[in-house]
């Protein structure tokens, strides 16, 4: 597996481009302002074709181009206790000004939390992460220890709680059973800024320390 990343749009928005190179296929975690323009670039340079769209969660940050994959016919996977952020024009522009403008998109298939899915040949798990907002998922790559991660944390942060939907014993619960209880050795691709590991989270995070317990 080849990953391919870039921040993008107003909040310097993670995204993720994961490539199978043997098999030529891709496929996009989230899609901030201009993420549709680079990843047609990384496609065409690295001859690839693009397979699915996955959104962690339906800020308008993480999905602002969706419409544009989605109007090239590629097929878009979100959760669907965020239904209203993506598929209703404007919902956002109530707490995000920026979000006013932004298209909404027609989600293909609502994920379930705890769903199997094989991703480019390899199996990965849904987990439902909410407390940022409640859509949002994480995609746990167990062969590559590996997770995308969206906004419920970051390296030596977590995601906010002051927007609709957030709520911080709820982010403190998905973050304590569903990303601590992932190998202390697992990568987090978070929505923000830089990786990190979940063992280094469980012990320096300033926010949520300690045991899963």
């Amino acid at each position: 597996m080849k990953i391919f990343t870039r921040e993008l749009g107003i909040a310097a928005t993670n995204t993720f481009l994961f490539c199978n190179e043997e098999t030529g296929k891709a496929v996009v975690f989230d899609a901030p302002e201009g993420s549709f323009e680079w990843v047609s670039e990384v496609l065409e340079r690295e001859e690839l074709t693009l397979q699915a769209l996955y959104l962690t969660h339906g800020h308008y940050d993480h999905m602002w181009d969706a419409w544009k994959f989605r109007e090239e016919g590629i097929p878009v996977y979100a959760h669907r206790d965020d239904r209203v952020f993506i598929e209703q024009a404007g919902a956002q522009g109530k707490f995000f000004r920026n979000a006013v403008a932004m298209k909404p998109v027609q989600v293909d298939s609502w994920l379930e939390a705890g769903e199997p899915l094989v991703i480019l040949e390899e199996p990965c798990e849904v987990r439902h992460v909410p407390g940022h907002c409640p859509g949002n998922v994480l995609f746990y790559f167990p062969n590559l220890e590996l997770a995308v991660v969206g906004d419920a944390i970051f390296a030596g942060s977590v995601g906010r709680v002051d927007l609709p939907g957030g709520d911080w014993s709820i982010l403190e619960n998905s973050i304590r059973t569903q990303i601590y209880t992932l190998p202390d050795s697992a990568e987090l691709l978070p929505g923000h800024g830089p990786s990190t590991r979940v063992g280094r989270e469980k012990t320096a995070n300033m926010f949520i320390r300690g045991s899963t317990s």
